[in-house]
This record gives structure tokens, C-alpha cells and sequence, in this order.
């Protein structure tokens, strides 16, 4: 059995191709958690980064991308507020 490779947050970003602050987001709202640390740098598993951005991906296209429901917008037919 190997042993998994860890990577900085800014390293792991660049493999997900998300930003390093989107990284930090997700540690922060509990989506990822460092696998270790080096110093003061945390340290994740390549493969808990790529699961946190599949999910962030898949809550946002269940949602339409805006958060409510799908096809709806907020304004009526005429482009006013529903």
C-alpha cells in the first residue's frame, strides 16, 4: 500500500484548477479538511480536493447556478421582479 502524496493548498488549487483562496473557503466551511501540515502550511490529499470540487461543482448545477430554483430568474415575462 502506498502512501498518499500531500500537497500545499496553492499546489493542491492548481491540480483542481480552482484558486488557493477557494482552497482556504473550503477548509473553512468544513468541505476540506488538511490531511497534515508542514510547518505552517497545511498539507491535502489530492483526492479530497478533487471529491471537495466535485461537490462544490454539482450543489451549484442542482441549483441552477443562482441559488434557487432551476430556470428561475426573479423577474416575471415582462423583466420585473416576480
Amino acid at each position: 500500500m502506498t502512501t498518499p502524496t500531500l500537497l500545499t493548498g496553492a499546489l493542491a488549487a492548481t491540480e483542481a484548477g480552482v484558486s488557493p483562496a477557494t482552497i482556504r473557503k473550503w477548509v473553512q466551511l468544513g468541505r476540506l479538511s488538511p490531511a497534515g501540515k508542514q510547518g505552517r502550511a497545511q498539507l491535502f490529499r489530492l483526492e479530497d480536493v478533487f471529491a471537495a470540487e466535485r461537490d462544490a461543482r454539482g450543489g451549484r448545477v442542482g441549483r441552477g447556478g443562482r441559488g434557487g430554483r432551476p430556470g428561475s430568474s426573479g423577474r416575471d415575462a415582462q423583466g420585473g421582479r416576480a
